[in-house]
């Protein structure tokens, strides 16, 4: 793999692994991944790709087939012939026109992780019930 310093690893279209890709510099992948991506620079998921396994990066560009959940510290940049079968979460996300995305996406900005979750889960617990009947803006008090 790169040796960190600002290179980009290549795997070509004619290629094929099964595993775990581990790199801290830049990743393009034209070929065929069995397993985990996990690369604290930049990766490019290029046409001919089809990665079956999830992956962990800073930022990622895909063009190409992904069957598995996607995490990315930055941005996910989904081309228009992307196609993403898996639960996605990132700071920022692009989507073109055309893609294909089957699962879930978690987009938050602010990067505070879990804190969307937590009023749903005081909702329940709170005293005050406006849904209820009668305790409403319009409800006899």
């Amino acid at each position: 793999m790169s040796n960190g310093q600002g290179g980009q690893s290549l795997i070509a279209a004619d290629v094929e692994i099964t595993g775990t890709i581990k790199s801290s510099g830049g990743v393009r992948i034209e070929g065929k991944l069995e397993g985990e991506l996990i690369c604290s620079a930049d990766a490019v998921i290029g046409k001919t790709a089809v990665i079956k396994g999830n992956l962990q990066v800073n930022s990622v560009v895909i063009e190409g087939l992904i069957q598995g959940n996607i995490v990315a510290k930055d941005k996910i940049e989904m081309k228009s012939t992307a196609k993403v079968h898996g639960d996605i979460n990132a700071k920022r996300l692009s989507v073109e026109d055309g893609v294909t995305f089957i699962g879930r996406s978690e987009v938050n900005p602010g990067g505070s992780g879990g804190a969307a979750a937590a009023p749903r889960a005081e909702s329940p617990a709170s005293d005050s019930k406006p849904e209820q009947p009668g305790s409403g803006f319009f409800g006899r008090r």
